[in-house]
């Protein structure tokens, strides 16, 4: 089979985990990376051993041996570096949050729809091991009808007014960075929520350090999340059925435990994902990608607009503004 040749756009930590779950996978290859400086470029290209190091995003994009790009920059760029990826008819794997908000986002998926070109919002979680046991207990029935979930994501960072956390140019706050993953599974699990509320902690430079968020849905059920960028939680994630429930152990957006209670009979479930659990999603854009779809069923487009939607809601209600709203 031939491999899928990936280019790498920016080098930060995300970005060398990924090309480090790529060198693990057979029908994969980083072929290229690009960065703001030369310098940057080089380094990464001698970690990972990639053949092609630019000192700008630009050249990476239009070079002819990529089939696809990861955009790894952070949150306030990936609309810009997504765009310009396929303007050049690349396909791309874009790190979420996939924009800045929900307007952004449509022109995104619109753009890629119109062009035939495959992009999708790298949601990781969506395709952990542990977590497509846990749609396979819901698909089934195996926990009755989903009646409510509880997740928590949030660490104590040191607040640092110009670091991507906390600041607004750059998309900063708790919600963006860590409540995405939760509302991921909320929306996986429930579908489009029709009340959406939420209190919020803002920081000094007017970001959400941490929210405490309720969904609601049209069958009744209910979502209570948790985000925080200043306090340590708990970082698991539960789901309650009329016929069991379910918990996604801590980090539950990358879990290798999985506990079950079906009609009174505990499970634990120990599903390791692979390395840093990264080529799970890998290989479902290889196969869209072979398949010449432009979305994955898993992580649709329908869901990154509605997850976008409800945290642009939250915003507003919030008053958390970021470029270009």
């Amino acid at each position: 089979m031939t491999p899928i040749r990936w280019g790498i756009l920016a080098t930060g930590n995300i970005a060398r985990k990924l090309a480090h779950d790529i060198d693990t996978m057979e029908d994969a290859v980083v072929t290229a990376v690009g960065s703001r400086s030369q310098a940057a470029a080089n380094t990464f290209a001698e970690e990972f051993g990639v053949p092609h190091a630019y000192g700008s995003y630009d050249a990476l994009i239009h070079d002819p041996n990529v089939d696809v790009i990861y955009v790894a920059t952070p949150n306030h760029l990936h609309y810009q570096n997504t765009m310009a990826c396929l303007r050049a008819g690349k396909p791309v794997l874009c790190e979420k949050p996939f924009a800045l908000n929900a307007r952004q986002a449509q022109e995104m998926i619109d753009y890629a729809e119109r062009h035939n070109l495959f992009v999708m919002e790298a949601i990781w979680s969506r395709f952990i091991p542990a977590h497509r046991k846990l749609y396979e207990l819901a698909w089934t029935g195996a926990l009755g009808e989903i009646r409510a979930i509880n997740a928590e994501f949030g660490f104590r960072a040191q607040f640092d007014p110009v670091s991507r956390l906390f600041d607004p140019s750059k998309g900063g706050g708790a919600l963006l960075d860590l409540g995405v993953y939760a509302l991921a599974l909320a929306v996986k699990l429930l579908g489009t929520p029709d009340r959406v509320t939420g209190f919020a902690q803002l920081s000094a430079t007017n970001v959400d350090e941490q929210a405490a968020i309720i969904l609601g849905f049209p069958s009744g059920a209910v979502a209570n999340i948790t985000c925080a960028i200043r306090t340590q939680l708990s970082n698991d994630a539960r789901i309650y059925g009329t016929k069991g429930r379910a918990r996604l152990h801590e980090p539950f957006w990358r879990p290798n435990d999985l506990t079950t209670v079906i009609d009174g009979v505990e499970e634990h479930l120990t599903i390791p994902r692979q390395n840093w659990g990264y080529q799970h999603e890998l290989e479902e854009v290889h196969r869209c990608l072979r398949e010449g779809h432009t979305e994955s069923p898993q992580m649709p487009h329908d869901d990154t607009l509605t997850i976008a939607r409800i945290m642009d809601d939250l915003r507003r209600q919030w008053g958390v503004t970021y470029p270009g709203d």
